[in-house]
């Protein structure tokens, strides 16, 4: 990365046709922080993503992901980021092994450094007698943590979770934020959405979108501080109150 902001994004945004799915957006997020992109389905959260990993162009705006610009050097960005979604994010046929081996290489590891960094891996989630089972064998919770291995097998400078812990119980969804707890300190820089309000406490801090444009961003304390508020779910009703889009 080329300094110590990650992503950087002034007016971005996209329209299809008359309908403008994000409306002229603008933040910063610094490098290793934990940063939450939270909105209800259809607020834009999606969209916005998709121009930050190189997979949508903006109608109008600038940013950057990594020290690359998002409209001419999405190549680049795509080879510093990792991705990972609830609805696909590993291969079910493949074992674990396999998986690992897949998406490191999609990246552009090196057989040396794949096999070095599977069985820290391997040792990290206490999978060694797991490497050879099929994914679809594994319990839900095993799924979510190797998702997210295999999303930074690369070391990215910036990964993009997208409602990783959907459909997972309490206690799994607390070991995986151990997980980005233990990359951000690393340095690496964490760019979640997610549907569970509690979880937006383990922020850094956050962003609510409504209806295509940002209407909060601070850490989780000044904003229910800001809206006399005690937890980010009434911080979140009272900001997405009169959403046109959504839920």
């Amino acid at each position: 990365m080329k300094n110590d902001i990650a992503i950087s994004v002034r007016g971005l945004t996209k329209r299809f046709g008359g309908f403008t799915a994000v409306d002229d957006i603008s933040f910063e997020v610094d490098r290793g922080e934990i940063f939450g992109f939270l909105g209800a389905n259809g607020a834009g959260k999606t969209t916005a993503m998709r121009m930050l990993c190189g997979l949508s162009y903006p109608t109008s705006g600038s940013g950057t992901v990594a020290g690359y610009d998002i409209t001419r050097q999405a190549e680049e960005i795509k080879r510093h980021i990792g991705y990972m979604s609830q609805k696909f994010s590993l291969y079910e046929e493949l074992t674990v092994s396999e998986n690992l081996t897949l998406f490191a290489t999609i990246y552009g590891m090196t057989d040396r450094a794949i096999k070095e960094k599977s069985a820290e891996v391997f040792r990290m989630l206490e999978m060694e007698n797991m490497s050879g089972t099929l994914v679809k064998d594994i319990p839900v919770g095993w799924k979510q943590k190797l998702a997210f291995s295999a999303a930074t097998m690369h070391s990215p400078d910036v990964v993009f979770l997208d409602e990783p812990t959907g459909g997972v119980d309490p206690l799994t969804r607390r070991k995986f934020w151990e997980m980005i707890y233990r990359a951000s300190s690393e340095g690496m820089t964490v760019f979640v959405t997610t549907h569970y309000l509690d979880e937006a406490e383990y922020c850094n801090r956050i962003s609510i979108m409504v209806d295509g444009r940002i209407k909060a961003l601070d850490s989780p304390q000044k904003l229910k501080e800001e809206y006399g508020a005690a937890t980010m779910d009434e911080v979140f009703r009272i900001v997405a109150k009169g959403a046109k889009r959504g839920d």
